[in-house]
């Protein structure tokens, strides 16, 4: 399996998401001093930007494959018995975010009336990080998968 790219559409966005919160709370500091009156939404934007950044920056872990994970034991099974517990525990989290994805769905329809507090906008934006922060690890689990079998098919046998 080849490495991952060094950037990708996630970790960029996490990385702007990032740059804008540092933003967002050094303004929320200054307007605590004599010299600057902060707005008020400074303090909801950034915990909507951290969510944001938060779900953004797990799919990038996930195209990593740089998730935490205890793998001594399975380290010491033959490789092919390894590629699949791979792909078994793979599709077992398939299952999983394809379930959070409806659910993130579902709570995006059900907050799509409830307006914010300071930001001019529903609350469905701030939900709706977990809806496509899940369809972007579908979707690397998916490519992972995939690549998983191309490498099984074309491996060259050793001699």
């Amino acid at each position: 399996m080849k490495p991952p790219r060094t950037y990708s559409i996630e970790g960029i966005i996490a990385s702007i998401l990032f740059i804008v919160l540092i933003g967002v709370v050094l303004l929320q500091i200054f307007g605590r001093t004599p010299i600057l009156r902060g707005p008020v939404w400074t303090e909801e934007a950034a915990r909507w930007i951290w969510v944001w950044m938060a779900f953004i920056g797990i799919a990038e872990v996930e195209r990593q494959d740089g998730q935490l994970k205890m793998a001594f034991l399975a380290e010491m099974l033959p490789e092919k018995f390894r590629l699949v517990l791979y792909t078994l525990i793979d599709l077992v989290f398939l299952g999983l975010v394809g379930h959070l994805i409806w659910i993130g769905y579902k709570t995006v329809l059900r907050t799509a009336n409830n307006i914010s507090v300071t930001l001019p906008t529903t609350d469905a934006v701030l939900y709706a990080s977990a809806l496509v922060g899940f369809v972007l690890i579908l979707h690397r689990i998916i490519r992972r998968l995939l690549g998983r079998r191309d490498v099984s098919v074309t491996r060259e046998p050793t001699l």
